[in-house]
C-alpha cells in the first residue's frame, strides 16, 4: 500500500514534470529569485515547495507548505502536501494532523483518505487503518485505486480470499493495470491456485503487454 501511496503522490507533486537535478535546482535558484520579490505570492511558494519535493528536501518543503498556509489557511495542496512530506520524515502526527483537518473539509478527498490510512498503519493502528480503507471503497465505489489499497493491505496481511477479490475489483475497473493483475496473480499462486495463475500469465504474454521474461519469477512459482 505505501508504494501505491507513494507513487499517486509523486505524480501529483511533480505535476508528470520530467527534469534532472540539476534542472531542478536551477528552477529552485529562479524561484528563490523570484519569491524575494513577491514573498506573498502563494502560486511561487507552491512550485518552490514542489521542487524541494522533488530533491527530497522534505525540512524545505515542509517550511515553504508551513508559510503558504500561514498566508492562505485554507489552501488544500498546502496542507496535502505537507502531510505527505511529513510521512516521508516519519512524522506521523504531524502528518495525519494535516489528513484529518483536510478530511473534515473535504471527506471523499481520495489521496488524502489514503494517506491517512497510510498514516494510520505506520501508527501500528491496524484496525483504524482498515476502517479508512473500508471507508475509502464505500466512498469510491468505482475507483480501481481505491480496491488496490485495501487489496495490497489484506495481502501484506496474509488474507488472501478479500484481497483476491479486491484485486479482481481493481483490475475489473482498470482492465489495463499491469501491476494488478500481476498482483492477483501473485495472490492466486500463494493460495495454490498455480493453475489458474499460470492461464493468467500466459494471457498477459498473448497480449502482448508484457513478455515472458518479464513474468519469469512467477512463471517459476507456478511450477
Amino acid at each position: 500500500m505505501h508504494r501505491l501511496l507513494l507513487s499517486i503522490c509523486l505524480l501529483s507533486a511533480s505535476a508528470a514534470w520530467s527534469q534532472t537535478t540539476s534542472q531542478w535546482r536551477d528552477s529552485l535558484d529562479l524561484l528563490n529569485r523570484e519569491i524575494a520579490r513577491f514573498p506573498h505570492n502563494v502560486d511561487l511558494r507552491l512550485r518552490k515547495a514542489a521542487v524541494n519535493v522533488e530533491l527530497a528536501q522534505w525540512d524545505y518543503a515542509i517550511e515553504e507548505y508551513a508559510r503558504v498556509l500561514s498566508i492562505d489557511p485554507q489552501n488544500v495542496a498546502a496542507r496535502y502536501f505537507r502531510a505527505y512530506a511529513n510521512m516521508h520524515l516519519r512524522q506521523y502526527g504531524l502528518a495525519r494532523a494535516d489528513y484529518d483537518a483536510l478530511l473534515q473539509r473535504f471527506p471523499r478527498h481520495l489521496e488524502a483518505r489514503l494517506g491517512l490510512a497510510t498514516v494510520l498503519e505506520r501508527m501500528g493502528r491496524e484496525s483504524d487503518a482498515r476502517d479508512e480503507l473500508n471507508r475509502l471503497v464505500d466512498l469510491h465505489p468505482d475507483s480501481a485505486v481505491a480496491y488496490a489499497a485495501r487489496a495490497a493491505f489484506e495481502t501484506s496481511r496474509q488474507q488472501w480470499d478479500i484481497a483476491l477479490y479486491d484485486w479482481s475489483k481493481a483490475l475489473l475497473l482498470s482492465p489495463g493495470n499491469l501491476e494488478y493483475a500481476v498482483s492477483r496473480i501473485d495472490v492466486l499462486i500463494r493460495m495454490g491456485r498455480k493453475k489458474e495463475a499460470r492461464k493468467e500469465l500466459d494471457g498477459l504474454v498473448s497480449s502482448r503487454r508484457i513478455t515472458r521474461a518479464q513474468l519469469h519469477e512467477w512463471y517459476e512459482k507456478c511450477r
